[in-house]
């Protein structure tokens, strides 16, 4: 479009997953029980950590910051797409969608790099197993989410301050929460500037993890791959699959979404990738934990029966 046909955008209205009035109660059904599944999930997972003297551990340290995360990703989207599916009110203040667009983009862009710590304490684990104590201590893990912070907020201030320049030819907005695919679907003329941002700076910051984690497995890899014992290469698997499964399926739905022109944006489709990706996901990641670690269990197993006992 030209930009002459440009003008001031002061709300947005948010569309949600779908228009079909007869949708709308499986659709908050829906939400809802996924949203109560991760609070309920991570709370434990989150518990656990805290309240257990035996996941003291850098690694429970930086699993109870994957559970806050989770839970805070989840948070910024859900109740406001229950809400507007009860009250059927989805106009947003436009600095009101700006504010979530940045806090969206920086928990989430932070879940990235928490796996990447993870996939580092994993990597000295396995590879230096003798000086694991002595390498990852909470005042390392620390400075590695202090770190990621510092790298985060910038990186999704310049994406939303880029994005709130923009001029939107309509304030409809077919998502059910302000993300940057579909603003930038919004704009009268192709958001060039975003896109080169998105995939030069964006690129570095985004996929730098990915890589991280990607170089750790190589290295993990060719560890294991020198084991002779069948029971040390069960014991390797099981300390990194559960690590692996949420890494793929965060990374899966991150490269779908972010890393295309925003001209191939498919409303419905990438709905649906999102629900997967703000809800299911975050909501998985503490079952994916406790069922696969058996320390994790064993630790909600424990706190079961303490509050057993208390309540005879």
């Amino acid at each position: 479009m030209d930009d002459a046909n440009w003008t001031s955008v002061s709300d947005f209205v948010l569309l949600g997953l779908s228009e079909r009035q007869d949708l709308q109660p499986l659709i908050f059904a829906g939400l809802l029980a996924t949203y109560l599944v991760n609070l309920v999930g991570n709370s434990l997972l989150l518990g656990a950590v805290w309240a257990d003297p035996q996941l003291r551990s850098p690694m429970y340290f930086l699993l109870s910051q994957l559970a806050m995360v989770d839970m805070s990703f989840a948070s910024i989207t859900l109740p406001q797409a229950l809400v507007q599916v009860l009250t059927q009110r989805r106009a947003v203040p436009f600095t009101s969608c700006m504010a979530q667009l940045f806090i969206f983009m920086a928990v989430g862009n932070m879940e990235g790099y928490l796996l990447a710590a993870m996939a580092y304490d994993r990597y000295v684990a396995i590879c230096n197993p003798l000086r694991y104590v002595a390498i990852v201590t909470r005042a390392l893990c620390l400075k590695m989410a202090a770190a990621s912070w510092a790298v985060v907020i910038p990186h999704s201030l310049l994406h939303t301050v880029m994005a709130a320049r923009l001029h939107y030819c309509s304030h409809h907005l077919q998502h059910f929460f302000c993300d940057l695919p579909p603003l930038l679907h919004l704009s009268c003329t192709r958001p060039f500037s975003n896109e080169l941002a998105a995939f030069t700076e964006g690129v570095l910051v985004v996929l730098a993890p990915f890589a991280f984690i990607l170089a750790s497995y190589a290295r993990i890899g060719v560890t294991v791959g020198r084991l002779r014992s069948a029971h040390g290469l069960r014991k390797a698997l099981s300390t990194c699959g559960s690590h692996l499964v949420v890494v793929m399926l965060f990374y899966g739905t991150v490269a779908w979404l972010y890393f295309r022109p925003a001209s191939s944006y498919a409303q419905a489709r990438d709905r649906q990738v999102a629900v997967f990706y703000t809800a299911v996901a975050p909501a998985l990641n503490p079952l994916i934990y406790s069922l696969r670690n058996k320390e994790v269990a064993a630790a909600l197993r424990r706190a079961r029966r303490k509050v057993l006992v208390r309540d005879t």
